[in-house]
């Protein structure tokens, strides 16, 4: 059984999420010790603890301390499974960080899976449900990963209540990809949200943004609308955002998003992304910061050797790295200081259906 620690490097829930996905998708047991120990409200969370479930039912694992709180945890993997699951966070806890656990284990399923997910589809802290579906499915699409999102119901804080329908058709095998020059801008397109509020807050966040990368020299953004009429609006409650993508002649693709606040304007909220769009952009990177540790578990599973530029290596590509080493025994090379843009290498192990 592999122990890892769960406060090594950055120390957050993200070591939980991709330890159990290799776990699944390798059939090694671990035993997650010390979870979120350093953080103000340490052990798992309920969306850790849904993660954890709903990767247990995808693979017939058994678990020991596996409940909300709980500052360890055993993981035992047997035969992964296809078919129908539904899961609900019952908050607004992340659906996207969900995904993150379970989306590696559902590329080797034996079968076709359809999960259906309730919680939070926008939420602080995380990557959109927009970015989910514009940035890191078509990017794993190169690599064979063959997945759908369809977002039934939109689910905000405190609430949450959004609803997510996921189907995925299983690789023979994940293939390496190779994103270390992005080319040519081919263009940059978004989507524009609000429910439960005035229609024109959507129309707002995507004029800002438009404006404000009209401004940097990219006049050219479609910027797609989506509000619901008030006696139309099946949300349990109000809130907005903007997700915002660029892509390029290499298939890389950087995204960005930003969510609406009480009391902060609309035009706030799509000045916001499209900053965050400009930030990436300078970095001449492929693949934007987010996807730079997203995309660590993929490459270590892959056939043959992976090399990617990212435009920030963070803590959370760091700390994806060493938990991908611990439970394949692959070695990852980093070109780059943290902060800064760099380039990430490693030999897959060609991991099979």
């Amino acid at each position: 059984m592999i122990e890892i620690q769960g406060d090594l490097l950055e120390g957050g829930g993200q070591i939980v999420r991709t330890t159990l996905a290799l776990s699944a998708l390798t059939g090694k047991p671990v035993f997650i010790t010390k979870i979120r120990e350093k953080r103000p409200n340490p052990g798992l969370q309920a969306q850790h603890f849904i993660a954890a479930k709903a990767l247990a039912a995808l693979c017939n694992a058994e678990t020991n301390d596996l409940t909300v709180g709980s500052l360890q945890l055993t993981f035992i993997p047997h035969d992964r499974a296809g078919g129908r699951f539904t899961f609900d966070v019952g908050t607004a806890g992340s659906i996207p960080l969900i995904l993150q656990a379970l989306m590696p284990a559902t590329a080797y399923a034996p079968a076709p899976l359809e999960l259906e997910i309730t919680g939070g589809t926008d939420v602080r802290w995380s990557p959109s449900i927009d970015y989910v579906r514009l940035t890191q499915l078509p990017l794993l699409g190169k690599m064979g990963y063959e997945a759908t999102v369809r977002v039934r119901r939109r689910g905000h804080y405190p609430k949450g209540g959004g609803n997510v329908y996921i189907t995925t058709t299983p690789p023979r095998i994940l293939k390496a990809v190779c994103w270390i020059n992005r080319g040519e801008l081919i263009d940059i397109e978004g989507v524009s949200h609000c429910v439960g509020l005035p229609s024109h807050v959507a129309q707002r966040q995507a004029s800002a943004a438009k404006e404000k990368l009209r401004l940097a020299g990219f006049g050219n953004v479609n910027v797609a609308i989506e509000t619901f009429p008030p006696n139309q609006d099946p949300h349990v409650a109000p809130g907005s955002g903007i997700t915002l993508i660029a892509k390029f002649a290499s298939g890389g693709i950087l995204g960005a998003d930003s969510l609406g606040e009480r009391g902060k304007p609309a035009e706030s909220v799509g000045e916001a992304a499209a900053l965050k769009l400009l930030e990436e952009l300078k970095t001449e990177s492929p693949l934007d910061k987010h996807m730079g540790d997203m995309i660590v578990p993929y490459m270590a599973v892959a056939e043959g050797r992976s090399e990617v530029r990212v435009s920030e290596i963070t803590n959370h590509t760091l700390t994806n790295i060493r938990v991908a080493e611990l439970m394949t025994g692959v070695k990852f090379n980093v070109e780059g200081e943290l902060h800064t843009p760099g380039k990430i290498a490693v030999d897959g192990i060609a991991l099979k259906t």
